[in-house]
């Protein structure tokens, strides 16, 4: 919704749900009187304009891997650095007699570092007043709103590995002491931010998957604060499934019900954080680091003024928190063609430089503890992360995911022929929601969590020779570093399984795939994304005759073709009677997908803004 300095959804702006047809400026409201300048000064006790400008922004969403993101920001006399659970040990008999106490027993087949229960052991440690404060900051929705009619649970592997999704929702909601941040006076709450944040089961990756606040989708029936039950929509605006009800803490359920109606992937957990919640949170680690192709003035955080006014955010590199953080989150004008496929690009860049953040500080209770502080005062989350303890062991779970390994997508969408609102290309998306179901990285490597047999162990052993295979590449150290994924393009059952292990044979990271798009490759393909032409050739040593070509996938993908099977002796035997076939991977994911991801390691520089204008 459009406020006095920030930017609602892009369309359907003046009523809740975002039902309206009008312009993405129909119905802002006009400033208060006296302007900004004057709340500004007033909110500061200032008599001088043009710092630390107030009166703007919005939420972003709770940072991937942070868990409980929390208020007080450290020395503020709060659970800050200064009363970490280590110190709190320290005081109780010192930090060894603590570590000794955490210290996991011997010879356990898994260890799980920082289970729900070792957390919650060193919060109590620290002080149940800490425990108790964090809990009661926790308001949790209902669980009576979430669909009854659901996709399935992921199932774990045979180590127990299994995958987690959890919805990042970021409210507009002017509610409490919002509308000071917010800078408007209106009621209810929408979704200024969506993302689907998909754990894959090794807890050594990452996606997060943006959904378009103003794409169509069919919005599921969902229970109103009333207790009834909505009919539903075949169409409406994404983000008005959170305005559903007109609650000013919105409707979460009722976005989770549409994105598993979108998806047909189950939600495990809901987070929603606010325009106060985001703002301690930014606190809470010291500022993140952002970048502006173009300095923003107030003109462009409200696009009503008709003056340029003052310089809000320079150009360049810089670090942000509090009332600049929502500025750049909510940030729409003044950058390329004003669009919300821009703000989410700035979006996935914030979000990744926050967990660079928070990762480089260490994720352990002592960096978590002043995160859960000052965003637990303004989270809703699902039934399932409602106790400190949750939240806190979740974020803990995430210690292992490399910056490089958490990625950012954006749902394949294309602009409507009759208004600037967006439709979602469904068979893109398709893809990149089989995609996720499988447990496949966005470049095609699986991330199950299964473990490869020991080296030396009998499924490690490669079978003997065969003297009509074709050579084998001298094996190289450096080829484990190269992971492959390899598909079967034949109707010949198990090509793809000998290819694997040819590579792996050579000492290649081989991951069998599945079968490919199409059944009728005569001769083998080697196809590789930006940087890996080397890999591929390499590769392609092992298979005589293949072709080498550049794909949109990033890593490198082998599709077996006839030529390899004839070479092999033809078809392999098929399944044993009554066992389960496997189950056939995605197909590669379109290039809308694949040359739009971010890593969070990547440039907070590049990749800011969409279309033309800077």
């Amino acid at each position: 919704m459009s406020g006095q300095w920030g930017e609602g959804p892009a369309r359907g702006d003046d009523a809740p749900g975002g039902l309206t047809t009008g312009g993405s400026d129909a119905g802002v409201p006009q400033p208060r009187a006296g302007g900004r300048a004057e709340a500004r000064r007033a909110a500061q006790g200032k008599g001088a304009p043009g710092k630390n400008t107030q009166g703007r922004g919005a939420p972003g969403t709770g940072a991937p891997g942070n868990g409980a993101p929390g208020r007080g920001a450290p020395g503020r006399g709060g659970p800050g650095r200064g009363a970490g659970p280590a110190a709190e040990a320290s005081a109780a008999g010192g930090r060894a007699a603590a570590r000794n106490s955490r210290k996991p027993k011997k010879n356990v087949k898994k260890i799980v570092a920082w289970s729900a229960a070792g957390v919650l052991v060193l919060i109590a440690g620290a002080g149940g007043a800490i425990y108790l404060k964090l809990n009661g900051n926790i308001k949790s929705f209902d669980a009576d709103a979430i669909a009854t009619d659901r996709p399935p649970e992921a199932q774990a592997d045979a180590d127990g590995n299994k995958p987690v999704n959890v919805l990042l929702i970021g409210s507009d909601s002017r509610g409490k002491d919002n509308s000071d941040l917010g800078g408007g006076e209106d009621g209810g709450a929408r979704s200024d931010t969506t993302i689907l944040l998909h754990v894959y089961a090794d807890h050594k990756h990452a996606v997060g998957i943006s959904i378009p606040r103003n794409a169509k989708v069919t919005i599921p029936p969902c229970k109103l604060p009333n207790g009834k039950w909505t009919k539903g929509a075949t169409s409406d605006l994404f983000n008005a499934a959170f305005s559903t009800g007109g609650s000013d803490d919105g409707n979460p359920a009722c976005t989770q019900n549409t994105v598993e109606k979108l998806t047909g992937i189950r939600v495990d957990h809901t987070i929603v954080v606010d325009f106060q919640g985001f703002s301690a949170m930014t606190k809470a680690v010291n500022g993140v680091d952002i970048c502006l192709p173009k300095p923003i003035y107030d003109n462009d955080i409200n696009p009503k003024l008709t003056k340029r006014g003052n310089l809000v955010l320079p150009q360049g590199k810089q670090k942000v928190e509090g009332q600049k953080a929502l500025d750049y989150v909510r940030l729409r004008h003044g950058l390329g063609d004003g669009s919300d496929i821009g703000r989410m690009k700035r979006q996935q860049a914030f979000l990744g430089s926050l967990a660079s953040n928070i990762k480089g500080q260490g994720l352990n209770p002592t960096t978590l503890l002043p995160l859960a502080d000052a965003a637990t005062k303004s989270m809703v989350v699902d039934p399932g992360l409602g106790s400190a303890d949750k939240l806190l062991s979740f974020g803990l779970s995430l210690k292992n995911i490399d910056m490089h390994d958490l990625k950012f997508v954006t749902v394949p969408w294309r602009y409507r022929t009759q208004d600037m609102d967006l439709d979602i290309v469904e068979s893109d998306a398709k893809k990149l929601w089989d995609t996720i179901k499988a447990d496949r990285t966005i470049d095609g490597q699986n991330a199950t969590g299964e473990q490869t047999a020991a080296p030396g162990s009998p499924a490690a052993t490669p079978a003997p020779a065969d003297p009509t295979s074709p050579p084998a590449a001298p094996a190289d150290a450096g080829n484990s570093a190269v992971k492959v994924s390899v598909y079967n393009g034949t109707t010949s059952t198990g090509a793809d399984g000998r290819a694997s292990e040819l590579l792996k044979a050579a000492k290649f990271t081989a991951t069998k795939a599945g079968t490919a798009a199409g059944t009728k490759y005569a001769t083998t393909m080697v196809e590789y994304g930006s940087g890996q032409k080397a890999n591929a050739e390499k590769v392609a040593a092992l298979f005589p005759g293949a072709k080498v070509e550049a794909g949109s996938s990033a890593g490198v993908i082998v599709i077996v073709g006839k030529d390899f099977v004839a070479a092999n002796g033809g078809a392999a035997p098929s399944t044993a009677a009554g066992a389960p076939a496997a189950a056939a991977a995605p197909a590669p994911l379109p290039t809308s997908v694949t040359n739009d991801a971010r890593s969070a390691d990547d440039d907070i520089c590049a990749n800011t803004s969409y279309g033309s204008g800077g």
